[in-house]
């Protein structure tokens, strides 16, 4: 922590971004002329700190600088440093792909590009071979069970056990971050979809949990995180000022990744959420779901910032592809207010109750990991009950996560 904050000094008025005065909510009331992410940052001040270093880059579509340009391009512009080997997390370089194990590609300029999401994702002596450095920048989307933070680790873990350094470039956490909600995950639990005793809403951006990594799992990296300028903990990522790049093919807007935390618990699930639709994440349904009965009791539990309207609808792909879906279309009417992780809850609990035995609800613990919550749902507990008894370690959680936190 003593390496960043001297980092963050050093960086603090390296560029001037207005940002206006008035306090701030995290609904954010607040928008910024300008927020730099730590690639603009690093561009401000010559790559001075990849002076002379051998480089890997582990990047995606999402790697771009407020000027639109590809972090890659930027890199084989410059000349303080060499860019040897390019690395990839799921969905690939370029971010399109769906599918379960992606392979290894080229690059136009004849790098190598390493996937990370294919038979290894850890990567292994062989790739880092001739590196002295791993530069990670990735636009997260703030979800427990968004793989990108579990791809991030991975590598710290093996910068640590090759001695090479590793650089962090921080970006916005998308949905805001000052809340955090839903169930933090036990110890021993970890797995890909979940790296680390955090909530699933965890309101942290990848360069605060590079730093909790580090510590509480005692990687032993040499790590440094370059910090956004401008950036505030209350921002959506409509406040930034900056492009919104899909992070993954089925998130293609800011309203569908506040929604993701909590709608796609049901991924795991026999229920679509839209993937083969044009909003992802913003219809869930299935072919013998009643929607009507699935709105009414949606209706009925009045939940805050947001409305639902019964309809059927057809996947041209993924689950349920070309099968009619009775289902509802949710529509945000207050950012502020949504609880996704309520309604994720509340969604289950209305799903089972209309479905009944035809929801396979024990199939959502894979990315809840939360026993108790299933076993309450599944008995009929009322979704307020259920998220409610999260409160006592969601207050720990977040007393942990100050330490690590890099913005105001």
């Amino acid at each position: 922590m003593n390496r960043n904050a001297a980092l963050l000094v050093a960086l603090h008025g390296a560029l001037h971004c207005a940002v206006p005065a008035a306090a701030q909510s995290w609904s954010g009331a607040r928008h910024a002329e300008c927020v730099a992410t730590g690639l603009d940052v690093l561009i401000a001040r010559d790559f001075a700190m990849l002076a002379g270093r051998k480089v890997g880059l582990i990047t995606n579509q999402t790697g771009r600088a407020r000027d639109g340009r590809h972090i890659v391009d930027v890199f084989l512009a410059q000349k303080v440093f060499e860019l040897k080997a390019l690395f990839s997390p799921e969905h690939g370089f370029e971010g399109v792909l769906d599918q379960a194990r992606i392979a290894d590609a080229k690059h136009a300029s004849g790098l190598q590009i390493h996937s990370l999401y294919g038979e290894v994702r850890k990567p292994d002596a062989a790739m880092l071979a001739g590196l002295d450095t791993l530069v990670f920048d990735v636009q997260d989307a703030g979800a427990r069970f968004y793989t990108y933070a579990a791809t991030m680790r991975l590598a710290m873990e093996a910068a640590a056990e090759n001695d090479l350094e590793f650089v962090v470039l921080d970006r916005p956490h998308p949905i805001g971050g000052v809340l955090a909600q839903g169930p933090v995950l036990a110890e021993g639990d970890e797995s890909f979809v979940a790296p680390h005793t955090i909530a699933i809403r965890h309101g942290m951006t990848l360069g605060e949990l590079a730093h909790m990594f580090d510590v509480e799992r005692a990687l032993g990296c040499s790590l440094q995180v370059v910090p956004m300028e401008g950036w505030q903990r209350g921002m959506l990522f409509e406040d930034t000022g900056l492009a919104w790049v899909n992070p993954s093919p089925n998130l293609r807007t800011p309203t569908q990744a506040l929604l993701y935390p909590g709608v796609a618990l049901l991924e795991t699930s026999n229920v679509s959420v839209g993937r083969g639709t044009d909003t992802p994440f913003e219809v869930v349904g299935a072919p013998w779901l009643d929607g009507e009965a699935l709105w009414r009791e949606l209706r009925a539990r009045a939940l805050p910032g947001v409305a639902f309207a019964p309809l059927r609808f057809s996947p041209t792909s993924s689950k349920h592809a070309d099968k009619a879906c009775g289902g509802v279309r949710i529509a945000v009417t207050d950012r502020a207010a949504l609880d996704p992780l309520l309604l994720g809850i509340t969604l289950i609990w209305a799903i089972a109750r209309v479905g009944r035995d035809e929801f396979q609800l024990d199939a959502c613990a894979r990315l809840l990991l939360e026993p108790a919550a299933l076993t309450a749902l599944r008995d009929g507990a009322h979704p307020e009950l259920v998220v409610g008894a999260w409160q006592a370690e969601l207050e720990a959680f977040r007393a942990r996560r100050a330490r690590f936190l890099l913005y105001r």
